[in-house]
């Protein structure tokens, strides 16, 4: 999350004793600010120990680079777990895909060949108890233990002749689908758990310095609050009010002058953002002058190289630009 910085006050204060030091005559096409830097604050995605830090307040960074350590190791745990269950559901599609083994298909057919020859031999019974039973020298029971002993021998040979034709036709295209879809599961949990453990790893979103780190080693943090917090750009922005006489003119991309406290130089900047929301001028902001009327935030890209400036320095902004006719002095 970016959140701008807005706790000057001290600096905010010094703008203020040399705004009530102007006179009314003084210009209202320039517009005072401080500088400020977008903050981001890195937060915790687990509650997971700290266990390196490597960077150091105040360190410039640049994006992508590794700040700090969370422990692993209960994530390591898992994802060895999930990547052994994606090799298992592999090792069942490549069987499938392979078919089956020429000893399974020997094996099936030779239980086949021993259900044909017991459903013979109990056909044989059969006929022996029925012709005994034809003369009267054996009771309908002898017989009917007979059929039933035959019919089960018969259900044997049609299972052993089905699982015989199941092998010599291969996989079917529903069983080669369900394991595939399998393997993908499988396959999308690994990278969730690969996902999850890169972010145990905080780095750094853009280029930026390090302001806070809130966390020590050995800590650890609950999901969502900030370990670390960054400034980010190469240098700070120029957060002023401009006044109403001047909005009009103002546009994204428009060249500015900026004058820092205790720097001698003027510096370069551009015009990045001007709210179109208006405000009343803060009392500190502006000169005499100008307070009481409406103004409008705008922020300036400095465009300047090399050692990055401090934030909450105060800072007065011209424009180049003709300010509009103020109809109270017409």
């Amino acid at each position: 999350m970016i959140v701008a910085n807005r706790t000057h006050w001290p600096a905010l204060m010094a703008v203020a004793a040399l705004a009530a030091g102007c006179s009314s005559a003084e210009r209202n096409d320039i517009a005072v600010g401080l500088l400020e830097s977008d903050r981001v604050e890195l937060r915790a995605d687990a509650a997971e120990p700290v266990t390196r830090i490597l960077v150091t307040e105040g360190q410039a960074v640049q994006a992508h680079d590794a700040l700090m350590q969370l422990d692993t190791r209960r994530l390591d745990a898992r994802i060895t777990e999930a990547q052994a269950a994606l090799a298992q559901q592999q090792a069942v599609l490549a069987e499938l895909v392979r078919g089956p083994r020429k000893e399974q298909i020997a094996a099936a057919r030779a239980s086949l060949q021993a259900a044909s020859s017991d459903r013979a031999f109990r056909q044989l019974e059969l006929q022996r108890a029925d012709d005994l039973l034809a003369r009267k020298l054996a009771s309908p029971d002898e017989a009917d233990r007979a059929r039933a002993a035959f019919d089960a021998a018969r259900a044997q040979v049609a299972l052993h002749t089905a699982r015989l034709d199941e092998l010599l036709s291969g996989t079917t295209v529903e069983e080669l689908t369900q394991v595939e879809q399998l393997v993908a599961q499988a396959s999308a949990r690994v990278q969730q758990l690969d996902l999850d453990r890169d972010r145990l790893t905080l780095r750094a979103p853009a280029d930026g310095y390090i302001d806070t780190i809130v966390f020590e080693r050995g800590e650890r943090p609950t999901p969502g609050q900030t370990l670390m917090v960054m400034l980010t750009g190469p240098q700070p922005y120029a957060r002023v009010y401009v006044p109403e006489a001047l909005r009009v003119s103002l546009a994204p991309g428009d060249e500015a002058n900026i004058a820092v406290d205790g720097l001698g130089e003027v510096l370069r900047g551009r015009v990045r953002h001007v709210t179109s929301a208006s405000s009343f001028t803060p009392y500190f902001a502006l000169t005499r002058h100008d307070r009481g009327r409406l103004s409008y935030v705008a922020e300036i890209d400095l465009l300047r190289s090399g050692t990055r400036l401090p934030d909450g320095v105060p800072v007065e902004v011209s424009f180049g630009v003709a300010p509009a006719p103020d109809a109270a002095d017409e």
